[in-house]
C-alpha cells in the first residue's frame, strides 16, 4: 500500500490551528481491502478498495468541533478546518476536553501485526472456491451461501498541538463459510469465520468442520421445557453477549450519568471467581496497538479483580472529570468524537477443571439471535432467541432450538457456578475467557 509522508501535512494543519488560537489532535488513516466471494463454483465477487480519511478534534475557548475529509488536497483540508471551527462555536462548553498528551512518539508497526503479503492471488481464489466446494461435498449440505476471503491493510497517524506524533500499521486476513443442511423436511444453517495476520495461518478445513458440526448438530433441535438452567456460552456467543453490556466499563458513560457501575468502584460487581483485564498484547491477538485514540500509551488494566470493580476505561476527558489518571483507553477515529475502548478483553482462569465445569446437566448455547435489539445496557435486562445443546457431563444429549433466553446481565455475573482453568479465544481474537458456567438462566421453551 503506497503512502504519503503524513508528518509534514499534519504539522501544516496544526500550524493553522495555532494561528486560530486553538489546539487540536488530528487522525489520518489509509486503508486497502481485498475480498473474494465464491458463488456456485465461480467467483461472485473480486473486489479491491482503498480509502483515506483525515479527521480533526479542534478545541477553542473550551468548545469542541469535529470535522473530517476524505481528500488530502489543501482546499479540502482548509474546508475541514473551517468546519471544525464553525462546529466549535455552536458547541457547549466542555472544560474536561483538552489536548493533554504531550510529545508522544509511539509506533506500532512490527512484524507480528504487519507482514508483507506475497501470496499469489491464485491461492487466495482457490481457498475461496474451496470453502464452498468442500462444504457442498458434505452429507445433506444443500447450500453454502456465504463464502469469502477478505484481507485488509491499514496505516494510521495521530498528531496533536502538544508535539505528539504516533503511527500504527497492520495487516489482517480472514475467511468465512456457511452451511445449509436439509434432511427429512428440516433445515439448519450456521455461519462462522476465522481471523489472523497471515494467509498461511488460515485453516479452511478446520473452519468447515466446525461450521458443519454445529449445523448438523442443531438440525433436529427442539424447544426444551421452560425453566431455569445452568448454561455455558460458546466463546463467540459470550463475546457477543458481553459486547452488549461493555459500556458498564466506560468512563464516558459514567461521565454522562448512565453507567450502572458509575458508583461501584471498589465494590463487588461479580462473583469472586471473576477477574477481567484489558491487555495490550495477546499472542496472535487482533487488537495490538501501542497508543490510544489520543496518542497516550496503552496499558494493561485490571478492570475487575476477584469480583471487585477496580477501574473504568478512561480517556483524558473522563479522567479529568473524575479527578483520576487517564489509563490509555481513549478511542477515536477520523470521523468520531472522543470515546473509550479496551484492547483485548481477558477473563481470568478459575479453580475448576473443564470436566468440573461440565459436570451434571447444563445448556450449551452456540447461537444467539437479536442480541442488541433485546438488550438494555443500562438495566442489564436481556431477552433473545438461542440455539444450542442440552448436555450432561460434557456430552451433548439433545439439540435445542426455538427457545428464548432471558435474564439480567449484571446479576448473571454474580451467579457463576464454575470457572475453568484453561483460556480460549473467540474467532476475532479480541476476547479471551475460560469456560464459565452461569446459573439460573431463564429459558422460555415449550
Amino acid at each position: 500500500m503506497s503512502t504519503i509522508d503524513m508528518k509534514p501535512l499534519l504539522n501544516r494543519l496544526l500550524d493553522k490551528v495555532a494561528d486560530l488560537g486553538a489546539e487540536a489532535d488530528i487522525i489520518a488513516n489509509q486503508d486497502r481491502a481485498f475480498s473474494l466471494k465464491a458463488d456456485k463454483g465461480e467467483l461472485g465477487e473480486y473486489k479491491v478498495t482503498s480509502s483515506q480519511q483525515i479527521g480533526i478534534r479542534l478545541i477553542k475557548d473550551g468548545r469542541v468541533g469535529i470535522a473530517y475529509s476524505e481528500s488530502l488536497d489543501e482546499a479540502a483540508l482548509d474546508a475541514m478546518l473551517q468546519d471544525a471551527l464553525d462546529a466549535s462555536r455552536f458547541a457547549k462548553l466542555d472544560g474536561d476536553q483538552a489536548i493533554r498528551v504531550a510529545h508522544s512518539q509511539l509506533s506500532t508497526d512490527g512484524a507480528e501485526i504487519h507482514q508483507p503479503d506475497t501470496t499469489p492471488v491464485e491461492e487466495k481464489i482457490a481457498l475461496a472456491l474451496r470453502l464452498e466446494s468442500d462444504m457442498l461435498a458434505l452429507p445433506d449440505v444443500t447450500g453454502a451461501p456465504y463464502n469469502s476471503l477478505f484481507e485488509g491493510e491499514s496505516r494510521l497517524w495521530l498528531a496533536n498541538s502538544q508535539g505528539t506524533f504516533c503511527q500504527h500499521g497492520e495487516f489482517s486476513v480472514g475467511c468465512h463459510t456457511s452451511a445449509l443442511i436439509e434432511r427429512d423436511g428440516r433445515q439448519s444453517m450456521h455461519y462462522q469465520g476465522q481471523y489472523t495476520r497471515r494467509f498461511d495461518e488460515l485453516d479452511s478445513r478446520s473452519l468447515i468442520e466446525q461450521v458443519y458440526a454445529v449445523t448438523d448438530g442443531l438440525l433436529m433441535g427442539e424447544a426444551i421445557p421452560s425453566g431455569r438452567y445452568s448454561a455455558l456460552f460458546s466463546l463467540n456467543c459470550l463475546a457477543s453477549l458481553f459486547g452488549c453490556f461493555q459500556s458498564a466499563l466506560s468512563g464516558k458513560w459514567a461521565q454522562q450519568g448512565i453507567n450502572p457501575w458509575r458508583d461501584k468502584l471498589g465494590q463487588s460487581v461479580a462473583s469472586r471467581w471473576l477477574t477481567l483485564e484489558s491487555r495490550i498484547h495477546m499472542p496472535g491477538g487482533m487488537r495490538i496497538k501501542g497508543f490510544d485514540g489520543e496518542g497516550a500509551p496503552t496499558q494493561d488494566l485490571l478492570l475487575i479483580g476477584e469480583g471487585e470493580l477496580k477501574t473504568l476505561l478512561h480517556n483524558s476527558a473522563t479522567a479529568h472529570h473524575f479527578g483520576v489518571a487517564s489509563n490509555g483507553a481513549a478511542a477515536r477515529s477520523a470521523r468520531s468524537t472522543l470515546d473509550v475502548a479496551p484492547r483485548h478483553l481477558v477473563f481470568g482462569t478459575g479453580p475448576h477443571t473443564e470436566a468440573e465445569v461440565k459436570a451434571g446437566e447444563y445448556l450449551e448455547l452456540v447461537k444467539l439471535d437479536g442480541l442488541h435489539s433485546g438488550a438494555d445496557a443500562v438495566s442489564g435486562d436481556f431477552s433473545f432467541g438461542a440455539s444450542g445443546f442440552l448436555c450432561r457431563d460434557g456430552e451433548r444429549v439433545q439439540p435445542v432450538r426455538g427457545i428464548t433466553v432471558a435474564g439480567n446481565f449484571y446479576r448473571l455475573l454474580g451467579e457463576l457456578e464454575a470457572v475453568g482453568n484453561l483460556l480460549h479465544h473467540d474467532d476475532g481474537k479480541g476476547f479471551y475467557a475460560p469456560l464459565i458456567r452461569f446459573g439460573g438462566l431463564s429459558i422460555a421453551g415449550k
